[in-house]
This record gives structure tokens, C-alpha cells and sequence, in this order.
């Protein structure tokens, strides 16, 4: 299979476009489950509201949230694709300023130093891109998620000490999410991850955060820990938008990595309630989109 590059672009637009507008199905599926568990009558009203929201986004055509986000691209390449990898990572830098100009969407991306922003959504290593394969022939799937600042500002590290056990993996996921309150728009997808090196394990927490809802984690500890402390920060008492109640977080997802004897890294990164992503599949016979 030879990768059609302007397939590859027009996708990167689309994706941009659709991730802002529809919220994936197993999201809307936790509101769901939240809104029967829910207890206090204010976040009750909350929830309420939050999924009024995502219906009339949809209804109109409208953007969920203003904020644009972060633009990622996450790109799984199977067997026998054949591309050239500056051409590929061109075309989806050229589909994410099409998305922001043509549509128009706001650009949330600037200069780190000047602030300056010039309005493509794109700038120095932004769009983000990771490249991963698979056994699988013929395909390439393009996930894209717009990360909003809200979420991700709320970001942490910290490198434990294996001497400390999974114990302090625990209280520093729960202080991390006492620190973000209402700051990352609860009910949230708590993404940690655990080992690796510092830059791998923030890595694996943005991995966590935008797993879609029900998926579990592959490490049978791993996914123990997920459920253990799932059911924690619901205990918390911070609820929709911070304001009380049962509904802090949609779940809490790990993901892990081997790391070195004597350190134990642990990073949190938050995704907040309008968990937004898209996705596009290529193959010989077109493009197909889903989440």
C-alpha cells in the first residue's frame, strides 16, 4: 500500500473538525452512568447541563468547547505501507492549518516566548505527532486529540522511590486531583502513568487520559490500581466542575513502562469532561472515520 499523502491531509482536517463537534460514544456513555449514580442535587443539575451541552453542539454544527486545544496526532502505520515519513508529517501539519483557516477554528497555539500566534493551530513541534506500528497489513490509523489547556495544565511528576511502594502512587494521584479542584472541568479521565523514564511516564500519563472510557489497562496490577483508584477520587467530594458531589472523575487510567532499580517515576495528566478525539482509518479501498 502506497499512503496517499493528500488522503493523509484532508483527514488531518477533518479529524481537527470532528474531535471539537462530537463527543465520542463511550463518553457520552459515562455521563450516562454518572448521571444514575450521582447524589447531590446541584451536580445532579450540573451533569445535566454538561450533556445538554454536547447535544446542541452536535444539533448545530457547534464546537463543544471554545478552546481548540493542543493539536495531537497519533499515527499507527501497519505492514507494507509504503511513505515517506517528512512527506507524512508535512500533510498532517498542512490538514491542521486547513482545519484552523478554512473552517475557521480559534488557534490556542503561540509562540512559548513572544506569544505570538499565527493562526495555523501549528508551531515549533506543534501539531504533536507519535508514530507507532503494528502487524497488521495495509493500514494506517490517524487518532487526533485536541487537548485543552484546562487539562493539561494540570499536569505532575513526581520520582518516587521504590521504598515507598505502591503507596505513594496512591496519595500522590489523590493530592493530584485535590490540587486540580475544579480547575480541569470535572468529571474527569484521570490518566497516570507509572515507570519508564520522567519523559516517558508523562508520556504514559497523556496515553491514560485519552484511552476511551471501559478500556482497561493491559498489566493485570496496572488494571487493579486503575480500579482501586477509580473508585477513591469519587470519594472526594469535588464533584462536576468542582462543586460537590459524587462525579469527580469518569475513571482513572494507568499506563506503565519498565523502569530502573531505583526509581519508581509517577505522573498524572488530566483530560477534562469534553474528552474529545477522532479518528481515521486508511486502507486500499478509502478512509473511514470513527473515534
Amino acid at each position: 500500500m502506497n499512503l496517499d499523502l493528500q488522503q493523509v491531509e484532508d483527514a488531518a482536517k477533518a479529524l481537527y473538525i470532528r474531535a471539537l463537534k462530537v463527543l465520542p460514544p463511550d463518553v457520552k456513555s459515562g455521563f450516562a452512568a454518572l448521571q444514575k449514580t450521582e447524589t447531590d442535587r446541584t451536580a445532579q443539575s450540573i451533569l445535566g447541563t454538561m450533556v445538554t451541552n454536547i447535544k446542541v453542539a452536535e444539533d448545530t454544527d457547534n464546537l463543544l468547547c471554545q478552546d481548540t486545544g493542543l493539536p495531537i496526532y497519533n499515527v499507527t502505520v501497519g505492514r507494507n505501507v509504503s511513505f515517506d515519513g517528512s512527506a507524512l508529517k508535512a500533510a498532517l501539519v498542512r490538514g491542521c492549518t486547513r482545519a484552523t483557516r478554512e473552517h475557521p477554528l480559534r488557534s490556542s497555539v503561540v509562540h512559548p516566548l513572544t506569544r505570538k500566534n499565527e493562526h495555523t493551530s501549528c508551531g515549533p513541534g506543534i501539531p504533536v505527532i507519535h508514530f507507532d506500528f503494528v502487524d497488521t497489513p495495509d493500514v494506517v490509523d490517524i487518532e487526533m486529540i485536541p487537548k485543552g489547556s484546562g487539562s493539561e495544565n494540570n499536569s505532575f511528576l513526581r520520582m518516587a522511590i521504590p521504598a515507598e511502594g505502591q503507596a505513594a502512587i496512591k496519595q500522590f494521584v489523590i493530592d493530584c486531583v485535590i490540587a486540580a479542584g475544579g480547575k480541569t472541568c470535572p468529571p474527569t479521565i484521570v490518566g497516570v502513568g507509572v515507570g519508564g523514564t520522567s519523559d516517558l511516564c508523562i508520556h504514559l500519563a497523556k496515553k491514560a487520559a485519552t484511552r476511551p472510557l471501559g478500556s482497561v489497562c493491559a498489566d493485570a496490577a496496572g488494571a487493579a490500581l486503575e480500579r482501586e483508584l477509580s473508585e477513591a477520587v469519587n470519594l472526594l467530594g469535588i464533584g462536576p466542575q468542582g462543586l460537590g458531589g459524587d462525579s469527580t472523575a469518569f475513571a482513572v487510567h494507568i499506563e506503565i513502562a519498565a523502569t530502573h532499580i531505583t526509581m519508581n517515576p509517577v505522573a498524572v495528566n488530566m483530560q477534562c469532561h469534553s474528552a474529545r478525539r477522532a479518528r481515521a482509518t486508511l486502507t486500499p479501498t478509502g478512509i473511514t472515520y470513527g473515534f
